[in-house]
C-alpha cells in the first residue's frame, strides 16, 4: 500500500467506515467505567493525528522485533502468583482505585473525583482523547492479542473483547503514558516518580499477557503526540491551569516503598 493512501484511509476508518473489527462495539471493561459521566466528551473534536502512517505496521512475526516480542510474552508467563503479577493486576484497574491510588502515591497527592475534581476531570476527558486516536491503527493493524490461541495464564478473565479489540497500539499503555506526562509538567518535582509509573502501567500489560512489548511502545508514542497535540488545545490548556491551583490544596499522600 502506498503511504500516500495512509492518511485517507486512516480517516476513513476513524469515522467508522471499516468493518474490519467492530472494535469501536466492544470496548474492554475499563474503557466503560461508570465513574465517567455520560455527555463528557475528549478535547478533540477530530483525530488530529494519522496513527497508522506515525505508527506503521507491528513487527512482522517472525522478524527480530517480533520473536522478541513472543519470548517476552512466554517469559513474563513465569510471573503468575508473583508480586509483580499482582501489581500488573492493579495496574489493569485505570479507573477505580489502582491506578489512580499509584499516580497518587508517586506524586504525592490524593487523586481522586472529591479531592482533585479538575485534575479527575481532565484525565477522564484525556482517556477519551487517547480512544480516538488509537481506534484507527487497531483497526488498520488488527494485531491479534497474545492471549488468543493460548492457553497460558493471564492475570485477567478472559473475555471476548479480547478476540475484537485488536492488541496494537495499546490502549492502556496510551492513556498510562499520557497521564504520566500530565501529571508530570503539574508536579515537576515529583517527575521520576510519576514517569516511572506510567512507564511500569504499560509494562503491566505485557505481564497480565493481553499486549506485546511492542504494542505498549507503540502505545506511549501515540500519547506523546496526543499529549503534544492537546498543549495547542485552549480548553485543554485552560483545564491544566485549574488542576495546577487545585493540586496546591490536594491532601498529601504517602505511600510505603
Amino acid at each position: 500500500m502506498s503511504r500516500a493512501l495512509a492518511p485517507a484511509l486512516a480517516l476513513g476508518l476513524a469515522l467508522g467506515l471499516s468493518g474490519c473489527a467492530g472494535l469501536t462495539a466492544s470496548w474492554p471493561p475499563w474503557a466503560e467505567s461508570a465513574a465517567r459521566p455520560a455527555k463528557l466528551t475528549g478535547y478533540l473534536a477530530a483525530n488530529p493525528i494519522d496513527g497508522v502512517a506515525l505508527l506503521g505496521p507491528p513487527p512482522a512475526v517472525d522478524s527480530p522485533r517480533g520473536l522478541a516480542d513472543r519470548a517476552s510474552y512466554l517469559e513474563t508467563r513465569k510471573l503468575e502468583g508473583s508480586p509483580r503479577w499482582a501489581q500488573a493486576i492493579s495496574d489493569n484497574d485505570l479507573w477505580s482505585g489502582g491506578v489512580l491510588k499509584s499516580y497518587g502515591c508517586a506524586a504525592g497527592m490524593t487523586i481522586s473525583p472529591a479531592a482533585t475534581p479538575a485534575l479527575y476531570r481532565l484525565m477522564q476527558r484525556v482517556e477519551l482523547d487517547g480512544r480516538t486516536v488509537s481506534n484507527p491503527p487497531k483497526v488498520f493493524y488488527n494485531r491479534t492479542r497474545p492471549v488468543i490461541g493460548s492457553d497460558l495464564a493471564v492475570c485477567l478473565p478472559r473475555e471476548s473483547w479480547m478476540q475484537t479489540n485488536a492488541s496494537y497500539p495499546s490502549g492502556h499503555s496510551l492513556v498510562g503514558w499520557a497521564w504520566a506526562l500530565v501529571l508530570a509538567e503539574l508536579v515537576p518535582g515529583r517527575t521520576d516518580p510519576v514517569l516511572a509509573t506510567g512507564r511500569r502501567i504499560g509494562d503491566s500489560r505485557v505481564v497480565c499477557g493481553v499486549h506485546y512489548q511492542s504494542d505498549i511502545e507503540a502505545g506511549r508514542t501515540l500519547a506523546s503526540a496526543l499529549v503534544a497535540r492537546l498543549h495547542s488545545d485552549a480548553v485543554f490548556q485552560a483545564d491544566l491551569a485549574k488542576a495546577r491551583k487545585e493540586i496546591t490544596k490536594a491532601p498529601a499522600l504517602r505511600c510505603a516503598a
